[in-house]
């Protein structure tokens, strides 16, 4: 029975590890407290999940000391991943971070630097990893079947609901959460860092804001003050029940910290790119294309992997999941999506299976699906290394800023 705490009580690590911990996983990991500076929304926490008496802290150092778990879980804004991780590790625990690691070059040789000279573990938990369509793109180019991988082309398609309300929440400010590049595509990169087994060696990127942001049109605040709300199509009322929890957790708190949930979209705060282009050189030699739409009609994965031996191409466009590859002799091969039954819970099944390994442990990883410090590096990595590019307007060696801990992927 391993002891746990959490830092950071907003709707994932509620919904993804407080709730199932204690509900489901209650034989195997024992929840000892959580801790976040809003006490008003930890406490309203604590009772949802059916612990009204669980200690709530608003001092990490504090309730590491008085409890002394074996795990600390990390789900606050992402910019602070790095100052509990590196606490944590320093007190002797292990630790379960959500993406991204982290936000910055310098906060990621920290984590690195502070994970070897204790010895204690970092995981970081990237769940596209067990969606089972991903798995089968995974099982499929490690069978070999498209070859040498040479090139991917992957688009990612937020529509005007899900993509729309990063810019609403804390994630639209770059101090928080390092941008979309960072907090969003660190998922898409892991993925294909995962899915064609290579490492990023050289990142160009541009990327552009012309959708949300910008004070581009008159707003109010918030949605539930603003005089255009009977005629902006981005309108959401948080007190009605269609948007599940969000008053009951932030705005019946927000008198503590002021985090405003339904925020205008288009508030002069927002610093971050709606879209973005980033090229990539890995370091077997394989090149990858990526765009992020957040702003998009429908809501869309498109992924191309091109080898010697063929092209395999997935898309999950409205609801539908194809998977085809075409080899080199003018034969298309499609791979039945449609019998693929998805596993009850969060993102299509992938939380609960990432769960089980995270607290029940397991013996073997064929697939390599638990993500550690170096995954989570990596990932980050072209996100850095494209905000650099941005900024500095040129090419971007990840090797700058990581090269110190992983020198392999110095080798151009």
């Amino acid at each position: 029975m391993k002891k746990y705490v959490l830092v950071g009580t907003g709707w994932r690590g509620t919904m993804a590890y407080l709730e199932p911990m204690v509900k489901e996983y209650s034989d195997c990991a024992e929840l000892l407290a959580v801790c976040d500076p809003n006490t008003s929304r930890a406490k309203y926490v604590t009772e949802y999940i059916g612990k009204p008496g669980l200690p709530v802290y608003t001092d990490f150092d504090q309730m590491l000391a008085e409890q002394k778990p074996d795990v600390a879980i990390v789900t606050t804004r992402d910019y602070a991943h790095e100052k509990y991780i590196i606490k944590a590790l320093e007190f002797g625990c292990d630790v379960i971070s959500e993406k991204p690691l982290t936000t910055t070059a310098e906060m990621a040789a920290r984590i690195i630097e502070t994970e070897k000279r204790t010895g204690h573990k970092v995981t970081v938990t990237f769940n596209c990893r067990f969606m089972p369509f991903y798995v089968r793109i995974k099982e499929l180019v490690s069978s070999g079947i498209v070859g040498d991988v040479l090139s991917v082309h992957l688009e990612w398609l937020l529509d005007t609901s899900h993509g729309a309300d990063y810019f609403r929440r804390w994630h639209s400010i770059r101090e928080n959460s390092g941008s979309l590049l960072i907090h969003k595509s660190t998922h898409h990169f892991d993925l294909v860092n995962w899915i064609i087994d290579d490492e990023p060696v050289k990142v160009n990127a541009f990327g552009t804001r012309r959708f949300y942001g910008d004070d581009r049109r008159p707003h109010g605040d918030k949605c539930r003050d603003c005089a255009q709300k009977h005629t902006c199509e981005f309108f959401i009322d948080i007190d009605k029940e269609e948007q599940g929890m969000l008053a009951k957790m932030y705005k019946d708190h927000e008198h503590v910290d002021g985090y405003v949930r339904d925020r205008c979209l288009f508030a002069d705060v927002i610093d971050i790119e709606d879209s973005v282009s980033v090229n990539v050189k890995y370091s077997k030699g394989a090149v990858m294309s990526y765009s992020l739409t957040a702003h998009s009609p429908y809501e869309c994965m498109k992924l191309v992997i091109n080898g010697t031996k063929g092209r395999l191409e997935g898309d999950t466009a409205f609801g539908k999941e194809t998977l085809k590859f075409y080899n080199r002799d003018g034969e298309c091969i499609n791979f039945d999506r449609t019998r693929v039954k998805q596993r009850p819970g969060g993102h299509g099944g992938s939380d609960p299976a990432l769960r089980d390994n995270l607290f029940r442990g397991y013996t073997e990883d064929p697939l390599h699906q638990m993500a550690d410090t170096r995954a989570g590096s990596m990932s980050i990595g072209i996100g850095i290394a494209a905000n650099k590019s941005m900024a500095e307007d040129r090419a971007v060696y990840v090797g700058e800023f990581l090269g110190e801990f992983y020198p392999e992927i110095n080798k151009k």
